[in-house]
């Protein structure tokens, strides 16, 4: 494939970002249609239950053309001929859309370059099937890596059945997130707690432990006022809040509560002890060491369709997952201060000699405001 085909998927691979917060628990994915040197087309997946990219850009060129954009008829007569730059196997099975695979073929479209196969293993291969069958050119993987890194979750899902996990941390340059009281607010500046804003908005789920929310008083919502790049219009889409709770200890009256997007409590049994609002929903999952098994819920979090899971958790939950090799991603926020010996330290990691210590791969170092956000990978290989 040549130079010019990397700069069309390049492209596609930028509009299928532009999903990043709404496809859930779809994949992103770009489309980009072209004919003689020309982009005539261009689409995304923007939201789970609407249009597929590849619709979305055969309705785009069509538009462009002067003809009806929810006319078949005119998808061919503005794409015949075309080729599709797609950054996933268009799909060959009818769920809450119908087949793009069979979109593109009655379109006329004469070549498909895609940038990575569906993951799915109970329909991969069949849409480059169909296309191949009605004498479409299929090229590719084209861009593989970066369209397998942009959906992580998706593919961890299809392939091992739980969602790609990411761990959020603030702390000081001394490695502090609480004072010994709990006392946490606020380690970093308002600029680190934006970007914590796009994070939960890009998760499907948000996990934290019961101390956290009891200690903080927090929502964990994704907040308007917070989020610089949110939509001025509509409601926002809210991850799911799963909150550990062995021991049921949350209660109604809780900030977490009184918002009234999804919550899922999860203990290790027992009768629920109050009254509860429809959006929040308890479930008992197995215990290790009379705690929730975060296996478990990573288990049940992948059966309810979450690709990226967001912990934002103390240090003892959030050590639970690093020793048990869960995090997938570490992202930390530290801020230009000192909060001495008394304060508690990122991580529940009882580290004794030299050689328990646990290398990082550090992916990525940037500013944000006055802080630093430090995004590393567990080096479990070391």
């Amino acid at each position: 494939m040549t130079i010019t085909d990397r700069a069309y998927m390049a492209e596609a691979l930028g509009l299928a970002r532009r999903g990043l917060t709404t496809t859930t628990p779809n994949p992103m994915v770009g489309c980009l249609l072209v004919r003689d040197g020309e982009v005539i087309g261009r689409g995304w997946h923007e939201r789970a239950g609407g249009p597929h990219a590849e619709i979305n850009a055969l309705r785009d060129a069509a538009r462009s053309a002067g003809g009806d954009p929810d006319s078949p008829g005119a998808w061919r007569d503005a794409a015949s001929g075309a080729t599709c730059y797609v950054t996933l196997e268009p799909c060959s099975h009818t769920g809450r859309t119908g087949p793009c695979a069979e979109a593109l073929v009655q379109a006329g479209i004469a070549r498909v370059v895609y940038a990575m196969e569906d993951p799915n293993p109970e329909v991969s291969g069949a849409g480059f099937m169909r296309l191949r069958e009605a004498g479409v050119e299929v090229s590719g993987p084209l861009l593989e890596e970066d369209a397998l890194a942009l959906n992580a979750g998706f593919v961890r899902r299809m392939t091992r059945g739980r969602p790609w996990v990411r761990c959020k941390l603030a702390m000081s340059l001394d490695g502090r997130t609480a004072m010994q009281s709990g006392e946490s607010r606020w380690v970093t500046s308002r600029r680190a707690r934006e970007d914590v804003q796009r994070l939960r908005a890009a998760s499907c789920a948000l996990i934290s432990g019961v101390d956290t929310v009891l200690m903080d008083n927090a929502s964990l919502t994704v907040r308007r006022e917070d989020w610089i790049e949110a939509p001025s219009e509509g409601e926002l889409r809210q991850p799911l809040r799963v909150i550990l709770d062995s021991n049921q200890r949350l209660k109604p009256d809780c900030a977490l509560v009184k918002n009234a997007s999804p919550i899922l409590v999860v203990h290790t049994g027992g009768e629920l002890r109050h009254e509860w609002p429809e959006h929040v929903e308890h479930i008992e999952l197995p215990a290790l060491k009379g705690r929730v098994r975060v296996e478990a819920v990573l288990d049940e979090l992948g059966r309810r369709g979450c690709n990226n899971v967001l912990v934002e958790a103390g240090a003892t939950l959030a050590g639970s997952f690093l020793r048990r090799a869960l995090l997938d991603e570490i992202i930390i926020y530290m801020a230009p201060k000192l909060m001495g010996n008394n304060a508690r330290g990122l991580f529940d990691l009882p580290v004794d000699k030299m050689s328990g210590q646990l290398p990082l791969h550090i992916n990525d170092i940037r500013a944000v405001g006055q802080d630093w956000r430090i995004t590393a990978v567990p080096d479990m290989d070391s």
